[in-house]
């Protein structure tokens, strides 16, 4: 929800002659969403920026990992090269803001001006596939400042086939949420690997779930985040409404995964890894949360949203209303009626403002939505 009460908009774009223009038109359509995204941010402000103007400590990390992720994916590259161009912002905050996990891992903790600006997201999934009901829900954190600086991309792709995506203003579509016309969805969970397991220089997080949007099937989902060298670890609940399948896939830098096929008995994931064996940053927030959702009943859908509505924990609850972190809202993907619903508010209260339809449509109709 905006800061004014309205529900998340969606713009639609496409077919574009180019990825550029693509970006132009995202741009010029949320350019004070983007600019006011930047103007309060205080991780961009406090470290980021900060970084970038130290050229001896920062100018070869951010020139390979600008070079690398060029290289990997140019059209998405020219993408956020035209939401800079049409939102009328500095190019490189634009590039900052979309690299800020694998920035911030080389910034010394030491020279933050506002350690409380370290938390950038947490997110919880509570994820069932059995007989009677195959489900992900997700509950999309975030830092304070991005209440009322998102929102949904719908783009169009030349061949016809399309994706939908939550968007963070100034990002690629999408590091929260999405699906597309191949049936295809997805739903994001940070994770935090110890510094030794970080590199320098890889693909960025926001660029990898960008191609994942254009993924046909789950296996090609998989091959897609196999192939890039992720620079930090991140975790992927990928849902195919065709096989009735759901795949948590948690990864780390040197081409390493883990995947874990879910399955009767429900799963909740929040920001840390379970089944990849990795170094990881000890992180009280997500082991309360994982303590409170394995006490709580996952026998429905309603008890799902009153999971993902849990705030009985004071300092770590699962719903999450600031003063750092805030849900902006909770996705719920039933693979049966085939239906991504989004919720803004509690869900509890199942104020649903969007319900989409993400049957495989193999392209035929990118309105049919």
């Amino acid at each position: 929800m905006n800061r004014d009460g309205k529900k998340v908009e969606m713009f639609q774009v496409g077919p574009c002659q180019d990825a550029y223009q693509f970006g132009i038109l995202i741009g010029k359509r949320f350019s004070k969403l983007i600019k006011t995204r930047l103007a309060t941010d205080l991780i961009l402000h406090n470290q980021l920026l900060p970084f970038a103007n130290n050229t001896l400590q920062s100018q070869s990390l951010l020139q390979t990992l600008f070079d690398n992720n060029q290289r990997k994916f140019p059209r998405y590259w020219d993408e956020l090269l035209g939401t800079a161009a049409g939102s009328a912002v500095p190019l490189l905050h634009i590039l900052l803001i979309n690299f800020r996990k694998e920035i911030l891992a080389f910034i010394p903790k030491e020279g933050a001006k506002s350690s409380s600006a370290d938390t950038l997201d947490d997110c919880s999934d509570v994820l069932v596939v059995g007989e009677s009901m195959a489900i992900a829900a997700h509950n999309e954190d975030a830092n304070v400042a991005l209440v009322g600086h998102t929102y949904l991309i719908k783009g169009i792709l030349p061949d016809g086939m399309f994706f939908v995506g939550y968007t963070y203003a100034g990002e690629l579509p999408s590091c929260a949420f999405g699906f597309n016309s191949h049936g295809l969805a997805f739903t994001l969970d940070s994770v935090p690997p110890a510094e030794d397991e970080v590199v320098a220089g890889g693909i960025g997080r926001n660029f990898i779930s960008r191609d994942i949007l254009e993924a046909t099937c789950i296996e090609d989902a998989i091959s897609r985040i196999r192939s890039s060298e992720i620079s930090v670890g991140h975790c992927y609940n990928l849902i195919e409404t065709s096989t009735r399948r759901i795949l948590n896939v948690e990864t780390a830098s040197r081409k390493r995964d883990s995947v874990f096929e879910v399955g009767e008995p429900p799963f909740f994931h929040a920001n840390m890894y379970l089944h990849l064996q990795i170094n990881q940053v000890h992180d009280e927030n997500s082991i309360s949360r994982q303590k409170r959702a394995a006490a709580l009943p996952k026998n429905s859908k309603e008890d799902f949203l009153s999971l993902l509505g849990d705030a009985d924990d004071r300092k770590y609850p699962i719903y999450m209303t600031g003063p750092l972190l805030h849900t902006l809202c909770t996705a719920v993907i039933d693979l049966d009626e085939q239906t991504l619903s989004i919720i803004e508010g509690n869900p509890k209260k199942r104020d649903v403002s969007h319900v989409f339809s993400i049957k495989r449509c193999h392209g035929d109709h990118p309105n049919a939505i």
